[in-house]
């Protein structure tokens, strides 16, 4: 039976696999546990990451406006 690494089962997971490897991984999963326990944890840490939002500090968003605006007086012609 051939091996499939995390990387092949993400690579099925978002359907980027040919319809021969889909159909290996597809059969290994049913008769190999580890690789099944493999593939709920891959989901199961998608699923985690989909649901995950970062929220910049005020300190970073300040830090970029006050940027921004040095850069616009640069670039604005002195009257």
């Amino acid at each position: 039976m051939q091996s499939f690494t995390s990387e092949d089962l993400l690579l099925y997971i978002y359907g980027e696999t040919s319809a021969q490897e889909s159909s290996a991984i597809e059969a290994a999963l049913q008769l190999d546990w580890n690789l099944k326990e493999k593939m709920e944890l891959l989901k199961a840490s998608i699923a985690e990451l989909d649901q995950f939002t970062a929220t910049p500090s005020s300190k970073s968003i300040n830090n970029i406006l006050e940027y921004a605006h040095k850069s616009v007086e640069e670039l604005a012609p002195h009257a």
